[in-house]
């Protein structure tokens, strides 16, 4: 069995802040290389503008030496511990929902969870990314064509991005992931929502011909963080008449993103999507509406720590 004072690695927990309990919270995220994550600063300095007092944690499964299958375990032993939730990220989006009791509908209908709260010894899962990238990218791309978009990434934030991009009006989203089969299902699962015309798997013969007419590209893999360093495809299938949205925010530049820009394309970083996400998953935990804006602006106050001139995460 997992014990608690072995998977949080950011801090011992503080026993006056076990219960969530009044103003206290004790919060977590499960996944793997997330030592660099923002969550913890953004969600414990929220919670002080709020009077409100938050402890966050990091629970690194890479660091730990556990598969992503241990995520029921983590899971249950943050509630028996008395966690108000946990935020769940790579690679456990989709493996946390066999786990938790009850999923709100947006989750259930993109089969990955983001935020589980535990509330009256339930887990619930809900899902975040969708409305935090759809945020991020109406501010950030306003009024960019939509017609064929390439995404890549069919895991559980591409899922949540794919529905995002659609719902935004899309007309036509190529979905590719390195694993064939998982883009074919989740091109399947679009299809039925969304219409078939608007939705098939691209693979990897067809890929230059997809990004020769593309818009637009979002990438939704976790290549490009700090953990994961390089880039997520052939750089020449870029063309500077596309624009191109990266979820990866450490570091925010990321390599693809500094290419791009260097090309001419108009660029979103995955800074508005990791904020407009965490505030939405603070108001789960919490039952209090956090300020997005101020939550923007501690997140500027963290870029200086990315050195955009290398893309790579300072120390």
């Amino acid at each position: 069995m997992v014990t608690f004072r072995s998977i949080v690695l950011n801090e011992p927990v503080r026993t006056e802040i076990t219960e969530a309990c009044g103003d206290r919270f004790l919060l977590g995220l499960i996944g793997a290389g997330i030592g660099g994550s923002a969550s913890p600063p953004l969600h414990e300095a929220e919670g002080e503008a709020l009077g409100l007092r938050c402890l966050y944690q990091l629970i690194d499964i890479e660091a730990l030496g556990l598969p992503a299958e241990a995520v029921g375990e983590l899971l249950r032993e943050a509630r028996r511990m008395g966690f108000a939730g946990v935020n769940v990220t790579h690679p456990c989006k989709q493996l946390a929902l066999e786990h938790l009791d009850e999923l709100s509908p947006t989750t259930r209908a993109l089969g990955a969870a983001n935020t589980v709260v535990f509330e009256d010894g339930r887990a619930v899962g809900y899902n975040t990314d969708h409305s935090g990238f759809s945020r991020s990218f109406q501010l950030g791309l306003a009024s960019v064509p939509l017609g064929r978009v390439v995404l890549l990434g069919a895991g559980g934030a591409g899922t949540a991005v794919a529905h995002a991009a659609l719902s935004l009006g899309v007309r036509e989203l190529a979905v590719v992931d390195r694993d064939e089969q998982r883009a074919a299902r989740l091109a399947h699962a679009l299809a039925a929502h969304f219409g078939s015309e608007r939705v098939l798997a691209a693979n990897g013969d067809s890929l230059e011909r997809h990004f020769a007419g593309a818009d637009g590209l979002i990438h939704a893999t976790p290549t490009g963080m700090a953990s994961h360093p390089g880039v997520p495809l052939p750089l020449e299938l870029l063309h500077r008449e596309m624009w191109v949205a990266d979820i990866v925010y450490m570091p925010l530049e990321t390599e693809l993103l500094r290419y791009a820009r260097e090309l001419g394309c108009r660029t979103l970083d995955g800074g508005g999507m990791a904020v407009f996400q965490a505030a939405a998953s603070f108001q789960l935990f919490t039952g209090r509406q956090p300020d997005a804006e101020r939550m923007l602006r501690h997140f500027a106050a963290l870029v200086p720590q990315t050195d955009r001139s290398n893309g790579q995460q300072e120390r």
